[in-house]
């Protein structure tokens, strides 16, 4: 039975398969941007040649933990529901109970 979310072949529809590459593409740049800034720290400290090569290993090496990354995440669970689990709120799942106020 077919519930709509792929068509008769088992496969994700294009639009689908594009929000998954998009998420994918969010998960790999969280590590680079860390591994951008590791490296640039590096580098500014003492600019040479030799800490030129270990800050662009650093962004390389942290462009290889976010590719990894999100290939394991797609492969388990799909990275729009990972992205979602992330920026939920779920202190406003039960905003609907009577006398439930902030405080």
């Amino acid at each position: 039975m077919n519930d709509g979310n792929e068509n008769q072949a088992g496969k994700k529809s294009f639009f689908e398969f594009f929000t998954e590459i998009l998420g994918a593409f969010q998960i790999v740049a969280s590590p680079l941007l860390i591994g951008i800034i590791v490296g640039f720290l590096i580098y500014v400290s003492a600019p040479n040649n030799t800490r030129l090569v270990i800050s662009i290993a650093v962004a390389i090496a942290h462009l290889a933990v976010g590719i990894t990354w999100a290939t394991s995440v797609w492969k388990k669970q799909g990275t729009i529901n990972f992205m979602s689990g992330l920026s939920a709120t779920p202190e406003f799942d039960n905003t609907n109970d009577a006398g439930t106020s902030f405080k």
